[in-house]
């Protein structure tokens, strides 16, 4: 959902990334929903430690003080926690969930255990949200987090009437009836992997990756991934850290003197570029829908279209979704590597984690077994069209870039064997000097992340503690990937050790 990265607000005008799901991490980076739970779809919050602070939580949430909300993160928020995020940044993204929101109305739980909640909630707002709360596993059980995505009404949830407890086996049948029921009614197209470890127990592909020429999708069919490409830039920028060539603090115009913004350059820091509170704004808009998309091909190439525009706000004091930022990222990559974004992210994110079928093709490049993305005209049911004439040539630092299920895989496991790293550019100055480097590589908190666009959906979810990898990816619009992979999401928890 990244997605996270960083802390996402409403992303509905973002058309790189989901058109419905809104992901705000109040803690740890990126960190998928356990797989496993104690119990499901109860109508009343459990009578615990951890349900009586997501009572706590709601209740406080519901008041729109400030100042309530901001003695209930206090007395609630792990240390390790405020130590990534401060209150005063916190309230900010509370302020922002409250106006897109209103109130939370409880109307059940989903999951529950010792260190995650997952309840369902309908606003006064009308929407339907799942907000997952994330504790620490040992008492007092503090908040680390939460993660917050929109649903659909509970009437159109095909979960409900499975029991409450499933087997492996059961849930694998599951994901096989689902699919094969969403493709007959042209709700999917794509591919959808499930591994523990690095051994996929689910693993098929459906659809057609060109309907002009009939080809179906298969296993290793390469398909876009949207803004799950930031996850790639924020492994780039941790490597540079680490070896010294950049600080998360050191500002913009550092490496970019040149920058058109002069207040960006000299206020906007790595860390806020990273984290979405720099205030930069978008690529999307006028100027990007009359412009011929060919042109787009590298870096430099989108910075003209948001680069001279004035920050939304000061620099640290909010967040928003920020594509603009993660190309900003992206150029600062290649005045610090002195290689170009693109084989800088070859040779030293995609190589050492095996990944051979990902990279940036170019759309008017023929590329072997790579899936053509289709939307829909109007609100939705008109007939598909193929998105190429709404995309660039070629993605960048900030999505747009190609990957096979499988190559996802082996990112998930280079990530959980500390092969690769995800940089924890919340940690306090302090905090990340007394970090060891050993400690650091093998941190790994889990990953939650999604990408979409018009003819473009992704998901990736890595689950730490079980070794769990998700991967749904297609070739239509978004929520087509994001509702398989909730849905798959919700029976795992059915699964008892």
């Amino acid at each position: 959902m990244i997605g996270p990265a960083g802390a996402f607000t409403n992303l509905s005008k973002d058309k790189m990334v989901l058109k419905k799901t809104v992901v705000i991490w109040l803690a740890i980076l990126s960190m998928a929903l356990p797989f496993k739970a104690q119990t499901a779809d109860s109508p009343k919050l459990p009578n615990t430690i951890a349900g009586q602070r997501v009572a706590a939580y709601i209740k406080a949430f519901n008041t729109g003080d400030d100042g309530v909300m901001r003695q209930f993160f206090a007395d609630n928020i792990s240390a390790a926690a405020l130590a990534q995020r401060p209150i005063d940044a916190r309230i900010e993204i509370y302020k922002e969930m409250r106006g897109n929101m209103g109130e939370l109305q409880f109307r059940r739980v989903r999951e529950a255990s010792e260190s995650a909640v997952t309840v369902l909630f309908q606003t006064t707002k009308g929407g339907w949200f799942e907000i997952g709360f994330l504790f620490e596993p040992q008492p007092p059980h503090k908040f680390l987090g939460l993660h917050v995505e929109d649903v659909e009404p509970p009437q159109h949830d095909a979960e409900d009437n499975t029991p409450a407890t499933l087997t492996e086996s059961q849930v694998l049948g599951l994901i096989e009836s689902r699919l094969n029921e969403l493709v007959a009614g042209d709700e999917f197209s794509g591919t959808v992997l499930l591994a523990k470890g690095d051994k996929p127990i689910f693993q098929k592909a459906y659809g057609l990756a060109s309907k002009e020429y009939n080809v179906p999708n298969r296993i290793d069919t390469k398909f876009n991934l949207g803004s799950i490409n930031k996850i790639f830039t924020q492994v780039a920028v941790g490597q540079l850290v680490e070896q010294g060539k950049l600080s998360f603090d050191d500002k913009l115009g550092r490496y970019l003197p040149e920058y058109p913004n002069r207040d960006a350059a000299v206020k906007v820091t790595i860390r806020q570029l990273l984290d979405m509170s720099s205030g930069i704004g978008d690529f999307f808009g006028p100027q990007f829908d009359a412009m011929s998309k060919s042109r787009l091909r590298t870096i430099k190439d989108f910075l003209p279209l948001f680069a001279s525009q004035p920050l939304a706000f000061e620099p640290g004091t909010s967040h928003k979704y920020s594509n603009g930022g993660y190309f900003v990222l992206g150029a600062i990559i290649e005045k610090v590597s002195g290689e170009n974004y693109y084989q800088y992210v070859n040779e030293h994110v995609f190589k050492p984690a095996g990944m051979q079928n990902t990279n940036w093709y170019e759309g008017d490049k023929p590329t072997p077994n790579m899936a053509s993305g289709y939307t829909r005209e109007g609100a939705g049911d008109g007939p598909r069209r193929n998105n190429m004439y709404t995309r660039p040539a070629r993605g960048s630092s900030a999505g747009g870039g190609y990957a096979t299920a499988e190559d996802l895989l082996k990112f998930s496991i280079a990530l959980q064997t500390g092969k690769l790293r995800l940089p924890n550019f919340r940690e306090s100055i302090a905090a990340d000097k007394q970090s060891s480097p050993d400690t650091k590589r093998k941190s790994f908190p889990g990953l939650g992340i999604a990408g979409g666009a018009d003819g473009i959906n992704a998901v990736l979810e890595v689950n730490s503690e079980s070794g769990c990898t998700l991967v749904v990816m297609s070739n239509y619009d978004p929520p087509s990937a994001e509702k398989v992979a909730q849905q798959i999401r919700r029976w795992l928890a059915k699964v008892k050790n």
